[in-house]
């Protein structure tokens, strides 16, 4: 039956419905509308709350590959990240295991006020750098704790080696990072334990081949060209990380340019008697008035490195080196490479451990060292238009790394504050030059 209207009930109860589906809709419309004006920026927190400290880095490195500025919270949080925005950022948090929060620009707003009262700064990454592993073909990705940061991180690199370094291809990075390389041609001086060994065997054929083919007599030769376009790198722009061996032998090959130090078992003659006179200290990066040892059944390069005495451990034979506080809004570049969520570090070995302070140049900036030992873990400095940094050890969470041992998984060590000095010098090279300047 209709009613007086003409409508049934059936249709006034439909017309209802339909107005109240377009109420809610208009409602959820308004309300996305709202959210999304006070929810504009994602904060990836860099403090003991998150979750993966690692892997953080590889979101932000992905960001900054999407084409979308970062920014990098120096002291707020443990060197928090914060960015627009973004609902694929987000699915990569998720998808990635890294803690977040998502905030409006008014929590924003209380951010940037309280980075500018404080010890803190703001600095703008803008492009994910390209990244350069140097290393031989024969190398195990384990043996790097770059590339394990790297893989874990997921942040993209690509490796070259002496050939590719020669050839100038060293100009299409940004960054650059050597392990426990040699740069004075004595591989490593294994000599004395492994020269029976397969592993050692091979990578003194590989090695002597790459000179040959080169067109260098000895692999001390073309280790040294390799240095000088290092260096040449560096100065017209380039950051370069080093540890472990990589660190005292490349300022060793440095000095080492006009002479002679490797003795027979490396080369086939004898090192100039006069050696240790001819060395130029001027021309190396970070070391000067280091004494060598050129014995080939000494498994040291000279005296910059502490490995043999560990005169600062602990009864527990684990020491720890503090990282030293910067003012972040006058010195921004070291305070990006000491980032983390504790200012004292788990020490870990190494070929090359630490460096003895006094034979460190004046110009030199120390990031980190062993307090009151007279001994320094971890430094920065300048050459050119460019940078280097080195750091002592081997792998931040294996102590004493030998020769064969396991990689290290870093699913075990997702918070790994010794890693996380590692990462900053990665995304260091992003930072806006400009708001570098001091």
């Amino acid at each position: 039956m209709l009613s007086s209207s003409g409508i049934g009930k059936e249709g006034v109860i439909s017309l209802r419905s339909g107005k109240n589906r377009v109420i809610f809709c208009l409602f959820l419309f308004l309300f996305l509308l709202v959210e999304a004006a006070f929810a504009d920026k994602i904060l990836i927190y860099m403090d003991l709350t998150q979750t993966d400290h690692l892997k953080a880095y590889g979101v932000a490195y992905w960001t900054l590959e999407q084409g979308q500025n970062v920014e990098w919270l120096l002291n707020y949080r443990g060197g928090s990240f914060m960015t627009d925005y973004n609902p694929a950022v987000e699915k990569v948090c998720k998808l990635r295991g890294v803690s977040y929060s998502v905030i409006s620009n008014v929590d924003a707003a209380s951010i940037y006020a309280e980075i500018e009262e404080g010890n803190m700064n703001n600095i703008l990454l803008e492009k994910a750098p390209k990244i350069a592993i140097y290393t031989p073909p024969n190398k195990e990705p384990w043996d790097d704790a770059v590339t394990l940061a790297l893989s874990y991180a997921e942040i993209p690199y690509e490796t070259l080696w002496d050939k590719e370094v020669l050839q100038g291809k060293l100009h299409n990075y940004d960054w650059l990072h050597c392990h426990h390389e040699d740069f004075t041609g004595q591989f490593g001086k294994f000599y004395g334990s492994y020269r029976n060994a397969i592993w050692y065997q091979q990578e003194v054929a590989i090695n002597q081949k790459m000179a040959r083919e080169l067109g260098f007599a000895k692999v001390s030769d073309l280790k040294k060209a390799v240095a000088l376009a290092i260096k040449q790198y560096v100065r017209n722009g380039g950051f370069i990380f080093m540890m472990c061996a990589a660190t005292d032998t490349y300022d060793i090959a440095l000095a080492a340019e006009n002479v002679d130090i490797v003795d027979v078992p490396f080369d086939g003659d004898p090192p100039d008697p006069d050696y240790q006179e001819k060395l130029d200290y001027s021309k190396s990066f970070a070391f000067k008035d280091f004494k060598l040892i050129t014995n080939p059944y000494v498994y040291e390069f000279s005296d910059i490195d502490c490995t043999p005495s560990l005169p600062w451990e602990r009864p527990d034979n684990i020491a720890y080196f503090t990282l030293f506080d910067f003012s972040a809004k006058f010195d921004p570049v070291p305070t990006m490479l000491v980032q983390d969520h504790v200012n004292v570090v788990k020490d870990f070995l190494g070929q090359t451990t630490a460096f003895k302070k006094d034979l460190i140049k004046r110009n030199v900036v120390i990031l980190g060292e062993f307090e009151g030992a007279g001994v320094v873990k971890y430094l920065h400095g300048n050459y050119g238009r460019g940078t280097f940094t080195y750091l002592g050890g081997h792998d931040p969470e294996d102590y004493q790394h030998f020769v064969g041992d396991p990689a290290t998984d870093l699913s075990l060590f997702k918070n790994s504050p010794g890693y996380r000095l590692i990462l900053n010098n990665v995304l260091f090279p992003a930072a806006k030059k400009k708001k570098l300047k001091t």
